[in-house]
């Protein structure tokens, strides 16, 4: 129990000291006239109360991410914890917060417009592509589950499904009402009560202290088969939304765009992400606190899901208001999570059409791709889906970070606190998609039957990062021999 409480007190203390760091790196402006000053149309580029901007961005960042990437996470070991709470504060809450301020700063833009105004029009035109395919593989990946689980608690005439008919119709109005009319009145709600429930399990575990494991207790990997889940690279993946996820950037500006004041964009983008580290921690601890210990944890996981342990778990330390509380999350949070992917997805396609959103006609006209791709890939199977989300969705993180590297390198800003980060992730990532059997390795294994050894897969993530670097050094460099010149001249 002292290893979790100092890790809150070292999650909240982030919060304020090195997020302060980075608002001031940044140049935070409260003078500045944010987006919705200067582009109002009373659909996406709306005032909202910075409180509703708080709730509704931690809630779409969120989902279930930072609860079953937690609970699975966790079974690395101990390390998840501290990867959980470093990546918070210098990954994720970094990664966040730049991709915000970069979108205030560029009239709330998209991300892939942010990337190409960095990188390069080539760049650009790659994550246009990357970003709305991965907008729409989420927003199929997140209706799956809550039909499940919607016809389980619901009479045999209302299956599956129905439900996923149901809340796809619940996706297009999302997508195409003003962002006030629906996400600003509803989101809120929803994301207070995913707060709640996670404070509720943390006050439960400083009930059952005794069960809440130390770090330097069994450190070591407690995954069944160490040789092809070791924890580097796969923990990193496998725990996204509780440290550093890319689709975060992609939600950042839909947020912006509603942002009256810069002054509120390190509570709203460093905060939520800080609150989304919090709730990862407290249900990693509370899986091994409620199951025993992490080879019980292994046991509990193997014979049902992590919906079933959510479920029992908030039951057991909650009651029935716990239960309430726990059908609502893992039915609402991927849902709502899905609904805002599909309405980034419109913005994206609107920016770079530049097609004005302020009837619904166009709104509609560009949404109807999304919604016609993103209802052929809910024909796929939900295992393949899944298994190409999560490197995809890291990806997106480390084109973020270097973009935001440049980006403070061209303001003569420090850009060690986005560009570390970014070569981390970097490697991670390479050496993912090699050694993973969703990636290369199952492509070797499946055609060639030859197995990739894992120092090579690590070794490509390390040339990778290297590379990236001599790069970035490169474009450094001239940049400042540009500066003299132009002093000189």
């Amino acid at each position: 129990m002292i290893s979790f409480l100092t890790a809150v007190v070292i999650l909240i203390g982030g919060y304020f000291i090195y997020g302060k760091v980075v608002a001031k790196i940044c140049g935070e402006d409260p003078q500045r006239l944010t987006p919705v000053h200067t582009k109002a149309d009373g659909v996406d580029f709306v005032k909202l109360p910075s409180w509703k901007i708080f709730l509704i961005q931690f809630l779409n960042i969120a989902g279930l991410g930072p609860i079953f990437g937690a609970i699975m996470g966790v079974m690395f070991g101990p390390a998840a914890f501290l990867w959980i709470v470093l990546g918070t504060i210098f990954a994720g809450g970094v990664h966040d917060y730049l991709s915000g301020i970069m979108s205030l700063r560029q009239d709330g833009a998209s991300l892939p417009e942010i990337v190409g105004s960095q990188l390069g029009s080539k760049i650009k035109n790659i994550m246009r592509g990357f970003s709305l395919i991965l907008m729409v593989l989420v927003g199929a990946v997140f209706v799956y589950n809550p039909a499940d689980l919607l016809a389980k608690l619901t009479p045999d005439s209302f299956n599956a499904l129905f439900w996923v008919a149901i809340i796809f119709g619940y996706y297009v109005l999302a997508t195409l009402l003003p962002i006030d009319k629906l996400i600003g009145k509803f989101y809120p709600l929803f994301g207070g009560a995913l707060l709640f429930m996670a404070i509720g399990i943390g006050v439960m575990l400083c009930v059952n202290y005794e069960a809440v494991p130390e770090v330097w207790d069994q450190f070591y990997n407690h995954k069944p088969n160490t040789a092809t889940n070791p924890i580097f690279p796969m923990m990193f993946v496998s725990i996204a939304c509780g440290a550093i996820s890319g689709f975060h950037a992609t939600q950042s500006p839909m947020m912006a765009r509603c942002l009256k004041n810069e002054k509120h964009a390190r509570p709203i983008f460093y905060g939520a992400m800080v609150a989304e580290g919090m709730v990862a921690l407290i249900w990693a601890a509370a899986a091994i606190a409620f199951t025993g210990g992490y080879d019980q944890l292994q046991d509990y996981i193997g014979g049902s899901t992590p919906a079933v342990l959510v479920d029992n778990l908030s039951k057991s330390w909650l009651g029935t208001f716990g239960g309430i509380l726990a059908i609502l999350g893992v039915i609402a949070a991927p849902i709502t999570s899905g609904d805002t992917a599909l309405r980034s997805a419109r913005l994206i396609v609107a920016d770079f059409m530049n097609v004005e959103q302020k009837t619904i006609l166009k709104r509609f006209l560009v949404s109807l791709p999304v919604f016609v791709l993103c209802f052929l890939i809910m024909m796929l199977p939900y295992d393949a889906l899944w298994r190409y989300f999560a490197w995809c969705n890291q990806v997106l993180a480390v084109f973020t970070l270097w973009t935001a590297s440049v980006w403070l390198a061209s303001q003569n800003r420090n850009y060690y606190i986005s560009l570390i980060p970014a070569l981390f992730m970097t490697c991670v990532t390479v050496s993912y998609i090699i050694f993973a059997p969703e990636g290369l390795q199952g492509i070797f294994m499946d055609t060639f039957e030859i197995e990739i050894p894992y120092m090579f897969a690590v070794g490509c993530g390390l040339a990778v990062s290297a590379s990236f670097w001599l790069l970035f050094r490169r474009y450094v460099s001239l940049k400042k021999r540009l500066q003299l010149q132009s002093q000189n001249v």
